[in-house]
């Protein structure tokens, strides 16, 4: 059986009746979990001004769960480049790089992963001339580890003084553009199969053509090769009706989302009553979770489509109602899937 590394995706979700602390306490046994399970990596998000998701600085909280961990990876999934000058970015990673050697990748997005309002705020005005700047950003972080594709704004700026190695870089999207641009520049390409609308065999051959090319024309450094990972979403548990309960709040949260009305995580109750209500017909409409099930037939599809697509990593991602800050909801989930994935 061919190996595919497996990771963790979270957004360190705050659940109705639970606070920012419970959710990072969470996140904090999740990741614990995940080191000890000898997972790959474990990647936090970023989201801000959003009631159910307290992930809003992930160089900080990346920083936390790193020392709290003995050997997984930990990264970004991602940092949202157009909501930050490229040096501040630059200079958080190499910080934690010098840190933890070895275990740091930094994950960067083009989406501001906020309303219009809140990207504003963060980034001044230019919202869409930032998003627009992206490409150059992207090698204006690279040229800052050292990398010698820096434009001429970063050319005699350096993100540490004296940098032992540097955090590998991955570029995210849940379109053609991220996955083009990662193979142009040769970075390692993950995509957002959790929420992405395309078709992800069409993103990852977008992504190995351009990687071929640009070895070709010289923009992708000599000796490098594609890597690429599918994140997707999972909910396991030892009933199918069971796995379908647990779901329930992630299909609240997405439904709340596309009506502009985020709200902290419901629990599985709740959703159930809201399912049988007038927004029933919704919630059953809405694309939410992807892999819902027993854990034999979750991790069995999630293999096989990994397979399929011939990505070299696989990250799951899960949104559960956990109020009490134990994590057990996700560890509980992701541990029954790994039990199958290995068999």
């Amino acid at each position: 059986m061919t190996h595919i590394e497996l990771g963790i995706l979270d957004l360190a979700t705050v659940s109705a009746g639970g606070n920012s602390a419970a959710a990072l306490s969470a996140t904090t046994r999740y990741a614990q979990w995940a080191d000890s399970a000898g997972l790959d990596r474990f990647w936090v998000a970023e989201h801000h001004n959003m009631p159910g998701v307290a992930s809003t600085a992930p160089a900080v909280l990346m920083a936390h769960l790193a020392a709290r961990t003995e050997r997984i990876k930990v990264g970004s999934g991602g940092v949202m480049l157009p909501n930050h000058q490229p040096l501040v970015v630059a200079e958080q990673f190499a910080l934690l790089e010098a840190l933890h050697p070895g275990r740091v990748e930094l994950g960067l997005g083009r989406a501001p992963g906020t309303d219009a309002r809140t990207a504003a705020a963060l980034r001044r005005a230019r919202v869409q001339e930032r998003v627009e700047d992206f490409p150059e950003d992207v090698l204006d972080v690279l040229g800052l580890f050292g990398d010698p594709r820096g434009s001429s704004r970063v050319r005699f700026l350096r993100a540490t003084p004296e940098a032992a190695g540097a955090p590998r870089v991955w570029l995210l999207g849940s379109s053609l553009f991220s996955a083009r641009l990662a193979g142009a520049l040769g970075l390692s390409y993950s995509y957002a199969h959790h929420f992405g609308q395309e078709d992800p065999g069409a993103v990852f051959a977008a992504y190995r053509t351009a990687f071929a090319a640009g070895l070709e024309e010289g923009s992708v450094p000599e000796g490098q090769e594609p890597f690429a990972m599918l994140t997707t979403s999972v909910v396991t548990a030892d009933t199918q009706e069971e796995a379908e309960l647990l779901a329930g709040p992630a299909r609240v949260m997405a439904l709340n989302l596309r009506k502009g009305r985020p709200e902290a995580i419901v629990s599985p109750e709740t959703a159930a009553e809201m399912a049988a209500g007038e927004e029933g017909d919704f919630l059953a409409a809405v694309p939410a979770t992807k892999f819902v099930g027993t854990p034999d037939v979750v991790a069995r599809s999630v293999r096989e489509l990994a397979t399929s697509l011939e990505v070299q990593a696989v990250m799951l991602s899960s949104t559960l109602y956990d109020a009490d800050g134990s994590g057990e909801s996700r560890i509980g989930s992701a541990e029954r899937f790994l039990q199958h994935w290995r068999a």
